[in-house]
């Protein structure tokens, strides 16, 4: 069966999925925005687990216990800083979501919820970064996937509407 590949508007921090992904900074320890958001519902036992792991390269990533997450694990995800485009931004976003991808498959993961990596304060334009986005994870599946469902979790009902249409294939 293929996976469902959907947007949303919600609070990824009260998603009852398999693994949610942060879009953290390279320490691992909290931030702000999906970062600061998920390591503050998570708990301390999160920052404790994660100065463990010794930080994160950008397009890298790790994981970690979900701890009082509806979620049965983190998988944390460095984006790059948007630099014009030219300096490796789209490879490493895409590498971002494969890894992630990667990540979940190997803990059998059925269901995933991503944010909308690096369009934070990294700056990445929304539209590029959801092109990126929705194209990696499609790449990225495997035939055998455990994946059965992949949310894309957006902030602003401005953001759901591009990742709809993109998902529809209705993108101007």
């Amino acid at each position: 069966m293929p996976t469902l590949l959907r947007a949303i508007q919600s609070d990824i921090t009260k998603l009852p999925v398999d693994a949610i992904v942060n879009a953290a900074n390279s320490s691992l320890l909290g931030g702000g925005g999906v970062d600061g958001a998920i390591h503050r519902a998570a708990g301390p036992d999160l920052v404790h687990e994660c100065r463990l792991l010794g930080g994160c390269k950008t397009g890298e990533a790790k994981v970690t216990k979900a701890y009082r997450l509806p979620a049965q694990f983190i998988i944390h995800t460095v984006g790059p800083v948007w630099n014009g485009g030219d300096k490796g931004e789209p490879e490493l976003l895409a590498s971002c979501y494969r890894k992630s991808i990667a990540l979940a498959e190997e803990r059998s993961a059925a269901s995933i919820a991503f944010p909308s990596i690096s369009t934070g304060v990294y700056g990445y334009p929304i539209e590029s970064a959801a092109q990126i986005a929705i194209r990696s994870v499609r790449d990225s599946l495997r035939t055998d996937s455990s994946i059965q469902e992949i949310l894309f979790c957006c902030f602003s009902a401005e953001d759901l509407r591009l990742y709809e249409r993109l998902l529809n294939g209705t993108a101007r």
